[in-house]
């Protein structure tokens, strides 16, 4: 009786951190290579980046969300949709885009993560100066509120908002296209990778039983060589 009940308050234990402290999340897109990649599986910080109650401040360490943190949060234009960016702008902050290089507060980012730009897109490169108007993949409500953050050609980030990019910027659908991020809409800060395995780009939109069901014959069958080994309990920054 007494191992039962010892491990009857483990698998509790295990339970509570499990739902409360950590989330298992999945990679679906390309828009945080090289740092992330499709296929890879995270955990996910749910505590640090939480707001702070009184009732437990003094026992789990919060942090605010600072410049440069990976964060995962719901979508502010598809609510049910976890995304994942890279702080790039706190609030506060003044953002602007000259020929796709990134200056906050008037100085020039250094973004050794950045995938390389291979192409030119002017409202992409040229943020916020060039008209939402060019871009086909602008949210609409972002294209008539956005001119009202815009001063002296900068965005400046208002309160409680954060401006999240991604890593691969020809790929990323980001706050240039649709907006700031809600802090109440941060989830948390990834920690590791703990497996990742070699996923097309478009399997997030399998979405059928017989798809699935194909897609977990597949893993099974091709888990050793297509598991990225080398990625496995790498720390993301």
């Amino acid at each position: 009786m007494e191992f039962l009940g010892s491990m009857a308050a483990l698998l509790v234990t295990g339970l509570f951190i499990v739902t409360f402290n950590f989330q298992a999340f999945e990679i679906p897109s390309r828009s945080m290579e090289n740092t992330l990649l499709i296929g890879d599986h995270l955990f996910v910080d749910r505590t640090t980046a939480a707001p702070p109650t009184s009732a437990v401040k003094p026992l789990i360490p919060y942090s605010e969300i600072k410049r440069g943190d990976i964060i995962v949060f719901i979508s502010p234009v598809q609510p049910g949709l976890h995304v994942v960016k890279r702080v790039i702008g706190i609030p506060g902050d003044r953002i602007h885009l000259k020929e796709g290089v990134v200056y906050r507060n008037g100085e020039r980012m250094n973004e050794p993560y950045m995938f390389p730009l291979r192409d030119y897109q002017p409202y992409r490169d040229e943020f916020p100066t060039v008209s939402p108007a060019e871009s086909s993949n602008v949210n609409a409500e972002w294209a008539v509120t956005m001119p009202q953050y815009v001063q002296n050609g900068e965005l400046v980030v208002p309160p409680g908002m954060y401006f999240g990019m991604g890593d691969h910027r020809d790929l990323s659908l980001d706050s240039r296209y649709w907006g700031f991020i809600p802090r109440e809409n941060i989830i948390g800060r990834p920690m590791f990778i703990y497996w990742s395995f070699v996923t097309p780009d478009d399997q997030y939109q399998a979405t059928s039983m017989p798809e699935r069901l194909k897609w977990l014959l597949h893993v099974v069958i091709r888990f050793i060589p297509d598991t990225r080994w080398t990625r496995t309990l790498n720390l993301i920054r």
